[in-house]
């Protein structure tokens, strides 16, 4: 019997002894996270699926995990033995996680989840759903019954950010968060976003991997800030911060009693998309709620000219830790000794010699050759392939500075592409350039400009299955909203200021993966009689390998803006190099125009 079928094993004895036929164990933690501290990896534990996104159900008789496009590979790989059934969300046979459950249960049953993992609106919708269906939802931590080894939560001290990279003071930031609760007619509001969290008191740490974020809540109202941390991870000099900024701090858990103890009449606003409904549950049920959307969550997206100006810094220095590691590559991939976990080891070398540099955004994804194609790989020893002077290399990394966070994917052939590899790469960049190039009317949403990245590809029946743009923090989450580029719907408009990425892609299972990433900075374009007009300024700065481009396909205006971006890139990254780096960047650097003749 594998582990993790000894672990179902287990698993389905809580669920008999709790009289429940269904548990549903999410991958996230109480705070909505993507990247989550080890203590709250119950999913991975169950499963032994470790990608961001996915979410387990596991009856007395069966069991699946529902995860999107980026990961089917991978799940395939890491369910094997389990027992646990791949549901590919968004294929027409998949059926929808709850429907499933239903039609594996009967009238009067009950399913168990951990509170603490779902949003007010996730739980909500599923007990509508369920109760629709005669099956009672009730809230039991079962994963806690049976999971007796797992690690404790991190204890690591916090650290303030520097005003001087992030531009506003905590108080300043309680200021206009203050005003914002005041429009929403709330006395009040609980906080329980890391990133938010991180954001709206300047501290940061390294609670979870990539994002340096504080494991904490946090209660504001109009005369008071709370943060609810754990008292290790404090030091007398965050106290005495904390303290000049009107913060008072207490307890991590003592948040349930603070919402215990509201007022009557007080009103409090909850992000049902973020706050968790065990701390829902908290709150009197007298107590007025306004479920909206963070006003932290909107105020962070858009960057000030301190933060942007160090995206910037940033981006160049990691054009040049890029320079310096894709010469090594081509000086050494001849040698047969090149694994994609080792070149994903020289990245991180080069960037940690850089001024500022903190860690890695999110784990770097080094995939060669069929590897590429798996859209979220991540390499193990076991998967580790040796690199040679072949095939394709998709390489999709990025750098968490003090001046910003940096995420870029760049596709390069290690030798002669073929026909089809030039043909999918070039669709994959005309779709980027249309994106890069577009000027648009204020007020209008991402949704409305992912058909620009996709049309190339559509055009020859091609396609892919992943946003085509998510927002970045500034020393933040690699993944931030609420602002988006991708087909689903979402009514966050771009304002000028917001950091997004730029991504299609394309791939071709057991062949080759593509991608082509630079971060994109919202900026105004134009006013006419017809009103405000937005564009995007590409903030990435590191050629694109020009060794791919079928320029057959690439038209004059797309050839301008190639040449305009290596001319930038070039300008840019060669006061920060030596000679020999210049002259290898100049070569990559070179105009669509050399390719022809």
């Amino acid at each position: 019997m594998t582990q993790q079928k000894q672990r179902i094993e287990k698993l389905h004895q809580a669920m008999k002894h709790a009289g429940v036929s269904a548990c549903i164990v999410p991958g996230t933690d109480p705070h909505a996270s993507e990247y989550i501290a080890d203590y709250w990896k119950e999913r991975e534990w169950i499963s032994g699926f470790d990608g961001s996104a996915g979410t387990v159900a596991l009856t007395l008789e069966n069991g699946g995990l529902w995860t999107d496009s980026r990961y089917f590979l991978q799940g395939e790989e890491q369910l094997a033995g389990s027992g646990i059934e791949l549901m590919k969300q968004g294929l027409p046979e998949t059926p929808e996680m709850i429907a499933w459950i239903c039609s594996q249960l009967k009238g009067g049953e009950r399913v168990a989840v951990n509170a603490q993992m779902f949003s007010v609106n996730s739980f909500a919708a599923m007990q509508n759903e369920f109760t629709a269906n005669g099956i009672q939802l009730v809230s039991l931590d079962l994963i806690a019954e049976v999971w007796i080894d797992r690690p404790s939560l991190p204890e690591n001290p916090f650290y303030i950010f520097d005003t001087k990279y992030n531009g506003q003071s905590a108080s300043e930031k309680l200021t206009v968060l203050r005003a914002q609760l005041s429009k929403s007619n709330a006395d009040m509001m609980v906080v329980s976003a890391l990133d938010d969290i991180a954001w709206l008191y300047n501290i940061r740490s390294n609670d979870v991997a990539y994002n340096p974020v504080v494991i904490a809540y946090s209660l504001v109202s109009n005369s008071k800030a709370t943060l609810y941390i754990d008292a290790e991870k404090l030091t007398s000099d965050t106290k005495q911060y904390l303290e000049t900024q009107g913060i008072e701090t207490a307890p991590y858990l003592a948040i349930y009693d603070a919402l215990k103890a509201i007022p009557y009449g007080k009103s409090i606003l909850i992000d049902g998309a973020k706050l968790n409904q065990s701390l829902n549950e908290a709150i009197p049920t007298i107590t007025p709620r306004r479920n909206l959307m963070s006003p932290i969550f909107k105020l962070k997206s858009i960057k000030n000219e301190t933060e942007v100006a160090g995206i910037r810094w940033a981006m160049t220095k990691d054009g040049v830790a890029l320079t310096r590691f894709f010469m090594w590559l081509e000086e050494n991939v001849k040698t047969g000794k090149l694994t994609e976990l080792s070149i994903s080891q020289k990245l991180y070398d080069f960037r940690h010699a850089q001024e500022n540099f903190v860690g890695e955004s999110f784990g770097t994804i080094a995939g060669y050759k069929a590897h590429g194609a798996i859209v979220h790989y991540k390499a193990t020893e076991k998967s580790d392939a040796t690199i040679k002077p072949e095939g394709i290399l998709l390489l999709d990394s990025g750098g968490q500075y003090l001046d910003g966070t940096t995420d870029i994917t760049r596709t390069i052939t290690l030798s002669d592409a073929t026909r089809e590899e030039k043909s999918d790469f070039t669709l994959v960049l005309k779709g980027h350039i249309a994106l890069a190039k577009a000027i648009f009317p204020y007020g209008t949403r991402g949704s409305q400009l992912d058909i620009l990245a996709r049309k190339a590809l559509w055009d020859m029946g091609l396609n892919y299955g992943h946003g085509t743009g998510h927002g970045v923090g500034h020393f933040l989450n690699v993944h931030e909203g609420p602002q988006s580029i991708r087909m689903d719907e979402n009514a966050t408009i771009l304002h000028p200021g917001m950091i997004i990425s730029n991504e299609p892609g394309m791939y071709r299972t057991d062949k080759h993966g593509i991608r082509i990433e630079n971060l994109v900075h919202v900026i105004p374009a134009v006013s006419t009689e017809f009103g405000d007009f937005l564009e995007f300024e590409t903030l990435t700065l590191f050629p694109i390998d020009r060794n791919l481009i079928e320029i057959m396909l690439i038209n004059e205006e797309e050839s301008e803006w190639i040449d305009d971006y290596h001319r930038k890139v070039f300008e840019t990254l060669a006061p920060h190099l030596t000679n020999e780096e210049q002259d290898w960047l100049k070569e990559k650097c070179k105009s669509i125009y050399d390719l022809i003749f």
